[in-house]
């Protein structure tokens, strides 16, 4: 039986080397080519690139990978590796090219990248890109040396570049705002719309037009512009009891944490961590807008509505004389009959229509490059995400939802989810003198 046992063990050892004896040859045999795969569109090259290159082999492993460029015949090395260990099936290489260490000169060039795997037979890839090599830094044509803008109000210019822009727009100190390029009497202008904050001063503030070329040359260009201050209201908010004891049950059952809070813990909290959510919230509901504008002539204001609350009010609030917090009232509350009929205050595409926090059920209107309007505290909505609206469209009704006290709107007016003063867009002397004369 110990015999009988041996030849198992025997016949077993016999047969896994064979195995693995006709894996490492049927391996090292493969003619599989290796697969070179770049990460993104290096069609040209400034200054300095940064480039993303994937090299894969699933069969006996990457041995040898190289990246060149080439250009008047004349090689110039970005990268060399021997992978020497077999078995590393893939290799995402991550490279800086320098085109000024590299001596390179404006003009067309060539990337050449190689990569051969530890087969017998060397099976080797070799993936050519024709690049244009561009260090030369776009230059920015102002069409509008005169601005005046109001503080928290919109921002208005056009330009052109010396080449097409991969990315362009205006910087409000830190805050970026997306350019669009468009054709102006058959001529590529870029365009753009920015907000400039309730806060902003004069003297500190800078605004920057920015552009970046498809090689990655940057250049940028100080606006000059008149910031007209204005005078914001300020108040002292005493809740009371009821307005407390009605907003809990709507918070507290999209807000699981909230319960068990006493009213006054739970409008500090929406006052203050789920106010900030929705900002985040409407920003990146905002972060892509279609290139063309939708809106045609001055913003339609509620029907028949009395004003309740402005753009800009600082509002300080108090409970049983305790302060329970503050805010900046980033729209125009406007009331009417409970239950009025909502309308779109100009064409557009819906791009959001639900709940959404301190607004209650809310609305969103893209109106084309960059520019659109909130429509919050409704009691129901008549429309949905998708759907192509014109000016006077009925969207909903008007309502109490969110954190309103009582029956009314709240409408607002945003360039890239920063929110600026609507009263501007009412105004058809205001949108002709700082829009429209500008195009």
């Amino acid at each position: 039986m110990r015999k009988v046992g041996l030849y198992v063990t025997l016949a077993i050892v016999v047969v896994l080397a064979a195995t693995l004896g006709w894996l490492y040859f049927t391996d090292r045999l493969e003619r599989e080519k290796p697969v070179i795969k770049l990460n993104q569109d290096i069609s040209a090259i400034g200054r300095q690139k940064d480039i993303g290159i994937t090299f894969t082999d699933r069969k006996s492993g990457l041995a040898k990978l190289s990246v060149e460029i080439i250009q008047d015949e004349k090689s110039y090395p970005v990268s060399k590796e021997t992978i020497a260990r077999r078995g590393e099936r893939e290799k995402i290489l991550k490279l800086t090219v320098n085109t000024e260490e590299l001596k390179l000169k404006n003009g067309p060039a060539v990337i050449r990248m190689s990569a051969a795997d530890h087969s017998v037979f060397k099976n080797e890839t070799i993936l050519a890109a024709q690049v244009k090599i561009d260090t030369v830094p776009p230059q920015i044509y102002i069409l509008n040396p005169v601005n005046y803008i109001n503080q928290g109000g919109t921002g208005f210019i056009t330009y052109r570049t010396s080449k097409p822009a991969a990315l362009t727009g205006v910087y409000v100190d830190d805050i970026f705002f997306q350019g669009y390029t468009t054709l102006i009497n058959n001529r590529p202008v870029s365009s753009v719309y920015f907000a400039v904050g309730p806060d902003s001063s004069g003297a500190k503030t800078r605004i920057t037009v920015f552009v970046r070329d498809d090689a990655g040359n940057e250049t940028t260009s100080l606006l000059p512009f008149t910031l007209k201050q204005k005078k914001f209201r300020s108040d002292k908010v005493n809740l009371s009891d009821t307005f407390l004891q009605k907003i809990v049950p709507e918070f507290q059952a999209t807000n699981s944490h909230l319960q068990g809070k006493t009213p006054s813990e739970v409008f500090a909290y929406v006052n203050r961590q789920l106010r900030e959510d929705n900002d985040r919230t409407i920003r990146r509901v905002c972060a892509k807008s279609i290139n063309k504008r939708l809106w045609d002539g001055a913003f339609l204001r509620m029907r028949n509505a009395k004003p309740t609350a402005l753009f800009g009010d600082r509002r300080t609030y108090l409970a049983n004389g305790a302060a329970l917090g503050d805010s900046v009232h980033l729209g125009v509350d406007l009331a009417s009959t409970a239950g009025a009929p909502i309308e779109a205050a100009n064409n557009g595409i819906i791009i959001f229509a639900g709940p959404l926090g301190i607004y209650g059920n809310a609305v969103i209107i893209d109106h084309g490059q960059g520019l659109f309007s909130l429509y919050g505290h409704l009691s129901s909505i008549e429309t949905e995400v998708g759907a192509q609206v014109r000016k006077e469209e009925r969207i909903g009704f008007s309502g109490l939802t969110g954190l309103a006290g009582g029956d009314h709107l709240h409408f607002s007016v945003m360039i890239g989810g920063h929110f600026v003063n609507p009263v501007e867009w009412w105004d058809p002397h205001w949108i002709q003198d700082n829009v429209l004369a500008k195009m």
